[in-house]
This record gives structure tokens, C-alpha cells and sequence, in this order.
């Protein structure tokens, strides 16, 4: 049998990108309490969250979300990381209020916050480790919020997925 790397390497990134779910599952909480979310998207949901985001490019006057949705093209697929809100009652002040109690409304607790940040540390540890090319993107993960690929989460972040000859999220130029 000869199998061609072309032929495979959908599956591959899929594959990888299965593993760095379970990177970001197994990332430490605070307070051990785990209200990550993990997704990953692709095909015509990863296609609609391109275009809406090309849509808002025009609308908001942001060019660098033309730019991101033309990167999510050119990924395999697209993993979201994000949070559920919960103030984990530390009364610790980094969310710029002195109590949890007296956080404004709206306001995330800094700790679901780095929670996100620590899940995709880890998430993008282990696609560096299995060669595969990411990108972490605020742009599309405030989309994906937005358009509700997370329900009940706030903080969303995207990393899409690729695995090609040229990494497509390096080099990129605004438009």
C-alpha cells in the first residue's frame, strides 16, 4: 500500500486537533473547577464564522478581521476555547473590583479569564509538539461568541488548525 501524506492529512489535523482539546480539558483551573469549554469547528460552520467575520471587516471598519477570516479559510479547522461566568470568590482585586461581590456587571472574573489563557498555553504546546501549524486569534473567537458557536461563554478565543507546506498565519500582511 502507499498512502500519500496529501491524502491523509485532513484526518492528520483533525486528529491533532482532537489532542489539543484534551490539552486544554486537562489544563489546571482555579480552584479546580472546570468551566472551560472546548469546540472545534470546521466545514460549513468554520466556513460561516470566515464570512461573517469578512462581513464585519467592512461594517466595524476592521481590516485585521478580513485578514483573520481569510486565515480560518486556510485552516483544516478551528478549535474554541472559553469560559462560563464564575466568580471563584478569592475577593483578589484583579478584575479591578475590591470584593467579587462588587464586580460590575459584565465584568469576568480574572481567574475564568486566565483559565482560558492557561487552556490554550497548553492547547498550543501540544500542536507545536505534533507539528502543526495555529494561530490564536481574539478576532475570530469574539465572533464565534457573538454568532453563539459557545453558548454561555464569554472570553472565547480561537486557534485555527493547519498543516501545509507555508504556515499560513506567518508572514501575514494586512489588508
Amino acid at each position: 500500500m502507499i498512502l500519500n501524506e496529501r491524502d491523509s492529512r485532513h484526518e492528520q489535523v483533525l486528529w491533532a486537533a482532537r489532542q489539543m482539546m484534551t490539552a486544554a480539558r486537562t489544563a489546571p483551573k482555579a480552584k479546580g473547577v472546570d468551566i472551560v469549554e472546548v469546540a472545534l469547528v470546521s466545514g460549513d460552520e468554520q466556513q460561516a464564522l470566515a464570512e461573517r467575520m469578512k462581513q464585519l471587516a467592512v461594517e466595524q471598519k476592521r481590516p485585521s478581521f478580513e485578514r483573520d477570516g481569510g486565515n480560518l479559510l486556510q485552516a483544516e479547522c478551528t478549535i474554541l476555547i472559553g469560559t462560563r461566568e464564575l466568580a471563584m470568590g478569592l475577593n483578589c482585586g484583579h478584575c479591578g473590583s475590591a470584593t467579587c461581590g462588587a464586580r460590575g456587571e459584565g465584568v469576568p472574573c480574572a481567574f475564568n479569564v486566565m483559565d482560558v489563557g492557561i487552556a490554550i498555553g497548553s492547547a498550543c504546546a501540544l500542536a507545536a509538539d505534533l507539528r502543526v501549524d495555529t494561530r490564536v486569534m481574539y478576532s475570530a473567537g469574539l465572533v464565534a461568541m457573538q454568532i453563539g458557536y459557545l453558548k454561555g461563554c464569554h472570553s472565547v478565543i480561537a486557534i485555527p488548525v493547519s498543516a501545509s507546506s507555508k504556515n499560513p498565519f506567518f508572514d501575514r500582511q494586512p489588508k
